[in-house]
């Protein structure tokens, strides 16, 4: 992949061209990314990109990189969407992008906005959507007091917001010790950006609305009782492909009943 990258050049290029002599300029950059791989620098970051729901996005250590577990969420809310023409839909935390572009690519018809605090992460997310040809509208901001002064409210409330725990052993293993830390964890529990974003998106949802998230995959309880003191109902959880737990919904319509889907 390094190779085909510094050469740029497909796999099979580098199969039927065994023979090809790197110049000194292409062995410098190659083992330059030789070593920082070694060091065990995701491989996202050092391609400068990455592939989500059949869309190669940009990516940065300034944001996560998108993963398939990510993929579910998106599906979610697809199919929540998928009887309303225009739906009006909200990303919170947008990071790359992925989760917003993907929707808005899905479904041209729907208004998609996206929220970030990080300045660099809004730059990359813009980068993305004018890659793969969507609107988005774009407001910097901590969660939704980038919203401020918006009259509008949303069909659907999407995040996959930070939920490791600060002292998860995970932070300091693999590619996570190269992703934006505020990204990964909250530093108090995994949970406060879930008890936020739950009480506050009441405020911004239009009636029988939906809020979808991602969580971790001992999550699921907790994240659910968060949406159950918020007011929500129809509370349901969906595995992923290895059978965790990891994506949550409510409406926000009366009392409610949590599914273990």
């Amino acid at each position: 992949m390094l190779l085909a990258f510094v050469l740029n050049q497909s796999r099979v290029w580098l199969i039927a061209h065994d023979d090809y002599l790197l110049t000194h300029d292409q062995c410098t950059r190659f083992f330059a990314l030789r070593a920082r791989r070694l060091e065990g620098e995701p491989m996202a970051y050092l391609l400068g990109e990455r592939e989500f729901m059949g869309l190669m996005l940009a990516v940065s250590p300034a944001v996560l990189i998108p993963r398939p577990e990510t993929e579910l969420l998106v599906h979610t809310v697809l199919q929540m969407t998928q009887d309303k023409l225009g739906a009006r839909i909200l990303d919170l935390g947008t990071g790359s992008g992925a989760i917003a572009v993907a929707l808005a690519h899905q479904r041209p018809d729907a208004a998609v906005w996206a929220t970030d605090l990080s300045e660099d992460a809004m730059r990359l997310a813009r980068v993305n959507a004018k890659r793969h040809g969507v609107t988005i509208q774009w407001r910097q901001g901590s969660w939704f007091e980038a919203l401020t002064n918006l009259e509008l409210l949303f069909d659907v409330v999407v995040s996959n917001p930070p939920y490791i725990a600060p002292t998860d052993h995970h932070l300091t293993q693999g590619d996570l010790r190269f992703e934006p830390r505020s990204a990964l964890t909250d530093e108090i529990d995994g949970l406060s950006a879930y008890r936020l974003i739950a009480h506050q998106s009441t405020r911004f949802l239009a009636t029988g609305g939906h809020l979808c998230v991602e969580h971790g995959f001992d999550q699921a309880s907790a994240v659910a009782e968060t949406f159950r003191c918020a007011g929500f109902s129809d509370i349901k959880t969906t595995k992923d492909l290895a059978g965790h737990p990891r994506v949550t919904s409510g409406s926000y319509n009366g009392a409610c009943t949590s599914i273990l889907t």
